[in-house]
């Protein structure tokens, strides 16, 4: 059963609504984000989570540990009082304007013996460079700053979240997105008791945050027995139902292809025409890859949808486990993967974005996939398989400066 246990959370103290201060996760920005969102504040949580050098000292991730220590004290950010679990709530509207919310909690988890081990389920495989990335940013500064997530495998969490929303939320502010982010300080006795005591009912699915989990892993093996604080991380856990997620593919971008390349596909797939490349193909494409079981493919000047031949797809799926038999990047990974040869691979969950990088240049083609449903990530979580690495991007995402986790303050 995995120990989830309330914290004193270190939070801006301004309170109230916090747009300018906010970022999102660190792994989804990218440059001309990262110069908005610092010029926005000079307090913003992007400084934190993706340092840069200044002219005092080149190395950012001591600027990060400065910046920490001197915002908390200079009353910038200030430490709760008591610990508490840290109800949070996100209200968006979906793709095709839907509304919805998902509701969770912020707590500290304690982490498993091993990657794999215990009762925290991985369900994706990751990459090294952004493993050592977010290590030297914890050695820095000693603090989770923003969380992973995980998936409660046992009912009745959201019940018990919902007393903790009746009242004014300690922060909140709207994204880029529109997506209203609040959040609620859980400190009730039995309200504590009732999230504790279903978070040990079940195994947790690790949804999002691989790397910072593995990292959290071996910056605890660096410190060894004598640092508490080290032994656990900062999770925003969900409960594993349809209502509470969405769960958006990951795309990819190549950097290159074969002259020959749909030829190459046509061995194994049906290569159908979908059309010129324009933003209402690119739409139209999106919504056939989960409709047709199909990988999309946008090249600079045509759309294409590659239906993969029944017997292919069989042989291809007879290597891999049964919980990735129905997973889109697994059938690139086995049926397309093998025919790019040295190309690089970005990843990308906005299939727009990806369409325009390749009518730009930036990219020689598009691969769009489909998500995953919740269904399989909860199968695959519970077998114990990960999934290939950049497969689900759940959305919407957390802010990060909505809640820190200090090491050294653990309780």
């Amino acid at each position: 059963m995995p120990e989830f246990l309330p914290f004193r959370g270190l939070r801006y103290t301004s309170g109230g609504v916090l747009d300018s201060v906010t970022a999102p996760p660190y792994d989804v920005i990218d440059p001309s984000q990262h110069s908005a969102l610092a010029q926005r504040d000079q307090f913003n949580a992007v400084r934190l989570i993706l340092p840069e050098g200044d002219a005092s000292d080149s190395n950012p991730y001591s600027v990060a540990a400065r910046l920490l220590s001197e915002w908390s004290s200079s009353d910038v950010l200030g430490l709760d009082d008591e610990p508490a679990f840290y109800v949070y709530r996100m209200s968006f509207k979906e793709r095709h304007g839907a509304a919805r919310t998902t509701t969770g909690v912020l707590g500290a988890l304690s982490l498993p013996e091993h990657i794999g081990t215990g009762e925290v389920l991985p369900h994706e495989r990751t990459l090294p460079k952004a493993k050592s990335d977010r290590l030297e940013i914890l050695r820095a500064t000693r603090a989770n700053l923003d969380p992973i997530w995980g998936l409660c495998t046992t009912v009745g969490l959201t019940d018990s979240l919902d007393a903790a929303t009746k009242a004014a939320p300690l922060a909140e502010c709207t994204d880029e997105f529109g997506v209203h982010h609040a959040v609620w300080a859980l400190t009730d006795p039995a309200g504590v008791k009732a999230v504790i005591d279903t978070l040990a009912g079940g195994p947790l699915v690790l949804a999002d945050g691989h790397h910072r989990f593995e990292t959290a892993l071996a910056y605890r093996a660096e410190q060894g027995s004598n640092d508490p604080g080290s032994d656990a991380i900062l999770c925003f856990v969900v409960e594993l139902e349809e209502k509470q997620l969405v769960v958006h593919a990951i795309h990819r971008l190549l950097s290159e292809v074969p002259s020959n390349f749909l030829e190459l596909v046509a061995q194994t797939c049906e290569v159908r025409d979908a059309g010129p490349h324009t933003a209402e193909g690119i739409a139209a494409l999106h919504d056939a890859v989960g409709i047709e079981d199909a990988i999309g493919l946008v090249l600079p000047d045509r759309l294409f949808l590659l239906i993969p031949d029944t017997k292919a797809l069989d042989e291809a799926c007879r290597s891999l486990p049964d919980s990735l038999h129905n997973v889109a990047s697994a059938h690139f990974e086995t049926l397309i993967g093998p025919l790019l040869g040295e190309a690089a691979l970005t990843y990308r969950n906005d299939a727009e974005d990806c369409a325009e990088i390749v009518a730009n240049g930036g990219a020689a083609a598009a691969i769009i996939l489909a998500p995953v449903s919740v269904a399989t990530i909860r199968d695959a979580g519970q077998a114990g398989v990960r999934m290939p690495e950049k497969t689900t991007f759940f959305w919407p995402k957390p802010r990060t400066g909505m809640v820190f986790r200090l090491l050294d303050s653990a309780s």
